[in-house]
């Protein structure tokens, strides 16, 4: 599987958190696998798995070294260690168990997990201790399995889609490439008719689906993740440098991608609702951020500044 490009924001912690509930499971019951039947398993690129199995080898109970999940990666191969807090029994409070489940049960939709592995297993025992009542749902949108098997097909499929960024209805042509999950909601990968790009699209924003029975070629596309705003494909983007103490922005604001700077600070796309919007994000930047493109923006953060210190009297 070839690697997602390297140029985008940072994906966020609480997906790749899902994404570890499911895998080190797995992984703990096989022994030994390679990078690449893992990565294909779990629909992530090499790059991403190798990163997420780095976090985890640095994860455990602290303060002891020899509480850290061991995990080792050697010429294409992954090998976990045993794991001492892993060999008693976990006791857990009652409110500890079910937030426990309500997370490893929305993780048990991600690709690649089964509900007969060590996961599965381990949700029916927390789930007997509470009592046998609790049912965590983590129901998918609807029209989720008919874009799967358009997926699956190749299929061309007619939609009806609101664009929330324009509060917009729109007909169009997709071809269905990818279905992933992100922060809790279900999005697509699709060739489209309208726009001749790939874009991306959230499912529980398609209003009508119509299977049109024509197909495509099949074509593999990467896995998205940490790409916000999916359906803001017309909103304007700007470039913005940021020092060290900025980088900040790049995890909470929409980005596109993030370039690392030789001072330890980077440039990022960021996606701009609006120029309102972006003269408060400069405003609390002050020095630390500063617009590079477009040329319209540059002295945004300035302007507004000033405009500030006016109202207050102060010039």
């Amino acid at each position: 599987m070839a690697d997602a490009p390297k140029k985008r924001g940072p994906r966020p912690a609480a997906d790749r958190l899902r994404h570890l509930l499911v895998m080190l499971p797995w992984l703990m019951e096989r022994g030994e696998v390679s990078v690449s039947e893992m990565a294909a398993h779990f629909g992530v690129s090499e790059a991403d798995l190798v990163s997420d199995l780095t976090l985890a080898s640095m994860c455990g109970v602290g303060p002891y070294a020899d509480e850290q999940i061991e995990l080792y990666i050697d010429e294409g191969m992954i090998y976990p260690g045993a794991v001492r807090f892993f060999q008693r029994p976990l006791r857990l409070l009652r409110h500890e168990a079910f937030a426990l489940l309500a997370a490893a049960e929305a993780a048990s939709t991600l690709p690649g997990a089964s509900s007969r592995g060590a996961l599965g297993r381990a949700l029916q025992k927390v789930s007997a201790k509470l009592g046998g009542t609790v049912e965590v749902l983590a129901t998918p949108p609807p029209f989720t399995d008919a874009v799967q098997d358009a997926v699956r097909r190749c299929e061309v499929l007619d939609i009806r889609y609101w664009t929330a960024s324009r509060d917009e209805l729109t007909s169009r042509r997709i071809v269905p490439r990818l279905v992933f999950t992100e922060q809790g909601d279900y999005f697509v990968v699709a060739d489209d008719e309208r726009s001749g790009e790939e874009r991306v699209f959230r499912i529980d924003r398609i209003w009508e689906l119509t299977a049109t029975g024509e197909y495509e070629d099949p074509r593999e596309v990467a896995p998205r993740q940490g790409d916000w705003f999916h359906d803001a494909n017309d909103l304007q983007i700007a470039i913005i440098r940021l020092s060290p103490e900025a980088r900040w922005v790049a995890e909470r604001y929409p980005v596109r991608s993030v370039t690392d700077l030789p001072d330890g600070g980077c440039e990022v796309q960021v996606i701009v609702m609006s120029e309102q919007w972006l003269a408060r994000l400069l405003l609390r930047l002050g020095t630390t951020g500063k617009v590079v493109s477009p040329a319209k923006w540059e002295r945004l953060g300035a302007q507004t500044a000033a405009q500030v210190l006016e109202r207050y009297g102060r010039r």
